[in-house]
Order: structure tokens, then sequence, then C-alpha cells
């Protein structure tokens, strides 16, 4: 289940916000302009789907995303547990960073935790099968999929090279939970 744990960026060890409440989360998101919606495939997915039919199954709302937003692209990033390289693709997302285009993840299975660090507080986001989550150009965030990663995510982009980060230098990142 999706969950949401709002902290003052200065004080990790106790959320002011603690929910798992779909439309709480979506809400206090909303009020600071990060998107968070819920997605349904248009058909069954089988297990081990290839990138074209995740994008077939989930056609509608990603084609109506790239209108309004502008999204030249989209794929599909899976990530299991006994990926070799799993240790320095964690690593490449744990510190804050901001992107110039909004970064938008769709998570088909699995979760990962988003953390977006805005207006004085960090806002713990925890997505999962079904979660939609839209970070603005710009918003200082981090990403953590866990010691263990296991998701599959559609990913949108305007520019045509995919993830550029552009990392702030702040550790605030190591200051708050991981995603165990």
């Amino acid at each position: 289940m999706s969950e949401l744990k709002v902290f003052d960026e200065g004080d990790a060890s106790r959320a002011k916000v603690d929910t798992r409440d779909f439309e709480t989360i979506q809400r206090e998101l909303d009020a600071v302009g990060i998107r968070f919606e819920r997605w349904e495939a248009r058909q069954p997915l089988k297990p081990g789907a290839s990138q074209a039919e995740i994008l077939e199954a989930y056609q509608d709302s990603v084609e109506r995303l790239k209108k309004e937003r502008g999204f030249k692209t989209a794929d599909v990033l899976s990530m299991v547990p006994t990926h070799p390289d799993k240790v320095a693709l964690r690593n490449k997302f744990l510190n804050e960073h901001t992107h110039t285009e909004d970064e938008v993840r769709f998570f088909v299975e699995g979760q990962g935790l988003f953390t977006i660090h805005k207006a004085g507080r960090v806002f713990n986001v925890l997505c999962e099968k079904g979660d939609l989550i839209g970070v603005p150009d710009g918003t200082p965030h981090w990403f953590d999929m866990g010691p263990q990663p296991s998701f599959t995510a559609i990913r949108l982009f305007t520019n045509t090279e995919g993830w550029v980060a552009h990392h702030t230098g702040n550790d605030i990142a190591s200051r708050f939970p991981r995603f165990e």
C-alpha cells in the first residue's frame, strides 16, 4: 500500500504526516505541485510481460500524459534483486538532484521510495503497483529502490536522451529514512 511521510527538513526523527490513505496522499502532494494518481491496465498483464505489452496495457494513460505534458518518449525499466549492478544503480539515485524536465514514473509492479524536498519539508512517498508520481522539473528529490530492488516502472521523458540528473550537493538525503 502506498504511504506518505512528511517531515520538517531539519527533523528526520518524527513525521508530521504519516498516512496510507490515497486521497490524503494525493491532497498533500498536490498542495506542493507533485502529481500522484492511480492507473489501471486496460488489459491483464502476464508475469514477465515485454516492454511493448506493458506500454500497450497502459497506452491510454501514457498517451494522455504525453499530450498533456509534452512527453516525447516512454520506456519500461525493470529491476530485480539479482541485477548485477543493483548497488551502483541504487547509489546513482540516492543523492538529492533535479532535472530540467518532469520526472514521471508509473509503477507497474513492485515499489520504490521517492523523496521530495520542497517548501521546507521532506516528503517520503512509497510508491507501489498502480501509482504514478510526477515530480516537476527543478524540484529537488531522490529515489531509493532499496537493497533488493524489485519493480517495473514506465518512465516518460521530454528529453530524448532520457534520465539526466543535476546534483544539488546538499547531503539532506543521507539524513532521512531509506527504503529497506
